[in-house]
């Protein structure tokens, strides 16, 4: 099995949560020749099986349909989803002056996936996110409001040491939301605040049988 990604802290981060100590290596992706992402592989007969028996398998981007998680982790499985494959970033919105927004999405491959994923955020969490085709992938998108609910539910700890999480995502959230705050401050006070960013992450994980 590999895990590989942009961000060497995901990498090191998955390496403490199954406990491994395996070298990280740099690896091109696709047809590109710049090693430009870390990764790390290992071999775990039985945390493969646990994986084909919660619905993960080779080939993962393309076969997986939905993942068996009890409730109780979902929002940690949804905070580990988004950390390798969800995007934040903020614009502002033409259409009305000094618009701020702001919107977090997931990205697959599979379209099955990422509806039933949808599905479960707005069961568990009351969340409407729509579903888009991108390029080559499929999006499932959440604008302000429930963007705001989705960190809420992804980062309901405090500082909490031992869990996990990629933390530049979660510093973009906060200074996106410390901003707006700031922004309708200013406004209230007459002045303006104009300030603008965004943000992509690349990442991947596959699962192979034992042997290949």
């Amino acid at each position: 099995m590999m895990f590989k990604s942009k961000d060497i802290e995901l990498v090191e981060k998955f390496k403490k949560a199954l406990g491994i100590s395996n070298k990280i290596g740099r690896s091109a992706r696709g047809g590109e020749t710049e090693r430009k992402y870390f990764n790390v592989s290992f071999g775990d007969v039985l945390f493969f099986r646990f994986l084909n028996g919660i619905g993960i398998y080779p080939a993962k981007s393309q076969t997986i349909k939905s993942v068996d998680i009890p409730e109780d982790f979902f929002r940690d499985f949804v905070r580990g989803f988004f950390d390798g494959d969800g995007t934040f970033y903020t614009f502002w919105d033409k259409r009305w002056k000094s618009s701020f927004c702001y919107q977090a999405s997931f990205a697959s491959a599979s379209l099955d996936f990422i509806t039933w994923l949808k599905d479960a955020i707005s069961g568990l969490y009351g969340l409407k996110g729509i579903v888009v085709k991108g390029d080559g992938v499929y999006n499932t998108r959440y604008f302000k409001g429930d963007t705001k609910k989705l960190f809420e539910a992804m980062y309901y700890f405090d500082n909490d040491q031992n869990i996990l999480y990629l933390e530049r995502k979660y510093r973009k959230m906060q200074e996106a939301f410390e901003f707006e705050k700031k922004k309708k401050l200013s406004k209230s006070r007459g002045s303006s605040v104009v300030e603008r960013y965004s943000e992509e992450v690349g990442v991947g994980c596959s699962i192979h049988p034992r042997g290949t």
